[in-house]
């Protein structure tokens, strides 16, 4: 599952909009209000499954997820 598919799935009840914007040389990163939750330019890898998830759930640990 993609990251972004991960992300509105879990909390499509708190996502107001996403917003997927590519970069020159494959820069992907996944920033939430302004805080930088993964990069690939830091790693030198794209992210695992589920990794962006957990960073996200981590950031916001006290919102409840979609359906829960």
């Amino acid at each position: 599952m993609s990251a972004s598919q991960d992300l509105l799935s879990n909390y499509q009840n708190v996502i107001e909009a996403l917003t997927l914007t590519t970069g020159s040389k494959g820069v992907y990163d996944v920033s939430v209000d302004g805080a930088l939750i993964y990069s690939k330019a830091e790693t030198g890898r794209h992210a695992e499954p589920g990794e962006v998830l957990e960073r996200f759930t981590d950031l916001v640990d006290d919102i409840r997820r979609y359906g829960e």
